[in-house]
């Protein structure tokens, strides 16, 4: 086997110390792992998250010293030295397994998200071809998956729409074939933006999306806004949000776990009439409309 995965529980003080030893020690790669089955959701702004027992786990060649990496690890961690897992790795071509892993998905009635390599189950349907790249958003996320129904129940015609956190542009594109008049895409991050230009132009909608970072966007009341982002950017975005919003247009919020949807009703109530959460496992969707 061309690959070792070496791998051993830690804890978040070490965590970031022992990832850099490894790199020193010849790892092709450190990731870190659940070791004790705790779920992380949404850090805080600024924060990263590490579980309370990490799991790391280094890829290392297979032709290289192996006991030797084991020895500078005992070394470096002293009596406190955890038990190693080393395990051969199959070699494989990784991006053509998840390329056969993303089939296309159906959203709705007419909606489908299409990876561009496959040929749509329904060319008469609404079929978004999508090559997500490195930017979030590839319709099997519930939170995506809730919002692609939303829009496919609810075709923005002739509106004017605000993605507000585009990733990939998935939103933005499937409003801009359900027939929207013009999309702003809005996302900090630039792999999302080049992402989402590139989507749009396989889609043919170039034309009515305009994909751009948060310091290029500019304020004005639009018929929809769609956020598919997490609830603290949503709770502090709120008041900017109601006034995106023409009155008697549509909100679309999505991101939200189960326990957060009280906090994000309340806050959003003060400006939308609300419509009762959708829910898809531990992810809801809530969306309203401006008074």
């Amino acid at each position: 086997m061309p690959w070792l995965q070496l791998k051993f529980d830690s804890t978040p003080e070490q965590a970031e110390r022992i990832s850099e030893l490894l790199t020193e020690l010849g790892a092709a790669a450190v990731t870190f792992e659940d070791g004790a089955d705790q779920p992380l959701f949404e850090p805080d702004p600024g924060e990263t998250k590490l579980w309370n027992r990490p799991r790391i786990v280094g890829l290392f060649d297979a032709a290289g010293d192996m006991p030797a990496v084991i020895k500078a690890l005992k070394s470096a961690l002293g009596p406190a030295a955890p038990e190693f897992q080393i395990n051969p790795v199959e070699e494989k071509d990784w991006a053509r397994a998840w390329m056969d892993n993303f089939k296309p998905i159906r959203c709705g009635d007419n909606l489908w998200i299409c990876p561009s390599w496959h040929t749509p189950d329904d060319p008469l349907a609404v079929n978004v071809m999508l090559d997500p790249g490195l930017a979030f958003g590839t319709g099997t996320h519930p939170t995506t998956a809730l919002c692609l129904e939303w829009l496919d129940a609810h075709p923005p015609q002739g509106l004017e729409v605000i993605d507000y956190g585009c990733g990939s542009g998935i939103l933005a594109i499937a409003a801009a074939l359900l027939g929207a008049a013009g999309v702003e895409a809005v996302d900090h991050d630039p792999q999302a933006i080049l992402a989402t230009r590139d989507n749009a132009a396989k889609n043919g909608v170039s034309d009515k999306i305009e994909a751009i970072p948060p310091s290029r966007f500019q304020d004005k009341a639009v018929d929809l806004v769609l956020a598919n982002i997490l609830a603290n950017p949503l709770l502090e975005l709120a008041p900017r949000f109601a006034k995106l919003v023409k009155a008697g247009g549509r909100i679309v919020l999505s991101g939200i776990l189960a326990e957060q949807a009280d906090q994000i009703m309340a806050r959003y109530s003060s400006w939308f009439e609300l419509e009762a959460p959708a829910q898809r496992e531990q992810w809801l969707r809530i969306d309203g409309r401006r008074r």
